[in-house]
């Protein structure tokens, strides 16, 4: 039998199973709708025009079959580095290094573009106050929620996630009344004459489609955090399943539905050019203060985010001390049973970003926003490839499945791939995409580096997961 790590005899001691369904729906919800969808909505569709709505259908099915890969093995798997150590187990030790340390890159660079976009917030009330000081106010704050017992911390980000949704569902139904009875927005009639005026569906045609799907990705970077959740969720192959069917789902019709409704009010061309689309609705039903009102759920927004970041980074800091790519210390835990240390690291690497913010405060936003996108791309390739590694190993070895099996394995796998290296190339068109594929190329040579030279011992053996009994 060929050697492994301690993990295949681990139990999960120290972390606490007591998320519920409720509880892992709203975390992965928070994460991925936040200043994608209140802030960088805009911007997708001053790209694509009307037509961004087929930008966000097509990614919002990529990102369904990488959750469905995610959701099978976490059923089989359920643990606390979730992908990283899926990607230890199947494609081999490196690349679970690398999977985990870029995404939790991937969480760090998020949270200091929605750290950055709190200081945009408050600025609105406070406009003489320094940005800065809202930033180290948002990672106190954000420290202090993820130092809390994991079902305090699901609790608050369900209210806080809960907010944002009211928000979205509130816009969608003021903006169809605004349509059903023809009440003008901004001095426009509104109607789905606008998706096919102003230049047509697509004014910029496909290119215009494509070039919009890497901010689109942005937008729903942070979904796989639910594959996290699986190592404190206290029935994971019956809450797993049933998040990974509704979530996407979810995010995909807040995302669609808030978008067309913006794009039958006002014409494409003029949405973000006076303010937040959001307000411009809210401002059309009448609603006195709707621009506080806006930035108050903005705030929240990006503070949820930020969040369920910490908590999506700091287990996946556990996993990797688990897997001996990271030091053991990692795998402390307060008596609330949360991972001191990782939580201390991430709260450091905020006091960089708020360094950056004072250096490149123009454009830290928007060259984050493509470093981000990077790094969720190799994450989400990372869960398709372990995933399909996974299957073949279980066809080969004739093991029956854990339940909730992939769908159309292995020619969808290979499409939502296939997907991913497409929009790996849009990201070469574009001055923040060039960016951020040579921060990302350093990052990877970076950490081939360190586990070249620092992982020795336990974190170079293949590692063996546990496995809940087959059906």
């Amino acid at each position: 039998m060929p050697l492994t790590t301690p993990l295949d005899r681990r139990s999960d001691t120290g972390l606490q199973r007591s998320l519920t369904l409720r509880h892992i729906r709203f975390i992965a919800l928070g994460s991925a709708i936040g200043t994608g969808l209140f802030y960088g909505s805009s911007q997708t569709i001053q790209a694509a025009g009307p037509a961004v709505l087929i930008a966000y259908l097509i990614a919002g099915c990529a990102v369904f079959l990488v959750m469905r890969a995610l959701g099978e093995m976490a059923v089989r798997h359920p643990v606390a580095g979730s992908f990283s150590q899926y990607a230890g187990r199947y494609l081999g030790p490196r690349m679970g290094f690398l999977t985990g340390w870029t995404f939790a890159f991937e969480m760090i660079i998020v949270a200091i573009a929605d750290m950055t976009a709190v200081s945009m917030y408050m600025g609105l009330w406070f406009p003489d106050t320094p940005g800065w000081l809202w930033m180290v106010a948002a990672m106190l704050v954000i420290g202090g929620l993820n130092l809390m017992r994991v079902s305090v911390f699901g609790e608050l980000e369900f209210w806080f996630t809960l907010i944002k949704v009211s928000t979205i569902i509130a816009m969608v139904a003021g903006g169809l009344y605004l349509i059903v009875f023809g009440i003008s927005t901004g001095g426009y009639e509104p109607g789905v004459h606008h998706l096919v005026d102003h230049g047509g569906f697509a004014p910029f045609g496909v290119w215009g489609v494509v070039m919009s799907l890497g901010i689109v990705v942005f937008s729903f970077g942070g979904i796989e955090t639910l594959g996290v959740t699986a190592g404190e969720t206290g029935d994971p192959q019956r809450a797993i399943p049933k998040a990974v069917n509704t979530v996407p789902v979810r995010i995909l019709l807040f995302y669609v539905l808030s978008l067309g409704v913006m794009l039958c009010l006002l014409p494409w061309d003029r949405i973000g050019s006076e303010g937040s689309p959001f307000v411009q609705v809210f401002a059309g039903l009448g609603i006195p203060f709707a621009e506080h009102l806006i930035n108050a759920v903005v705030l929240t927004a990006a503070l949820s985010a930020m969040n369920s970041i910490f908590y999506a980074a700091a287990r996946t800091m556990y996993g990797l001390a688990e897997q001996g790519h990271a030091p053991r210390s990692f795998t402390r835990v307060s008596r609330f049973g949360v991972p001191v240390w990782p939580v201390s690291i991430l709260m450091a690497s905020l006091v960089a970003g708020l360094g950056l913010y004072l250096w490149i405060p123009d454009q830290l936003f928007l060259v984050v926003a493509s470093i981000a996108t990077f790094a969720t791309l190799f994450t989400w390739s990372s869960i398709l490839l372990s995933h399909h590694r996974m299957r073949l190993e279980m066809r080969r070895e004739g093991t029956p499945s854990a339940g909730f099996e992939f769908p159309g394995w292995p020619v969808l796998n290979y499409a939502a791939l296939a997907f991913m290296g497409v929009v790996t190339v849009i990201l070469a068109f574009t001055g923040p995409g060039r960016t951020a594929l040579a921060v990302g190329g350093v990052w990877l040579l970076l950490m081939l580096a360190a586990y070249r030279y620092l992982i020795k011992g336990p974190g170079r053996l293949p590692i063996e997961l546990p496995e809940p009994n087959a059906r």
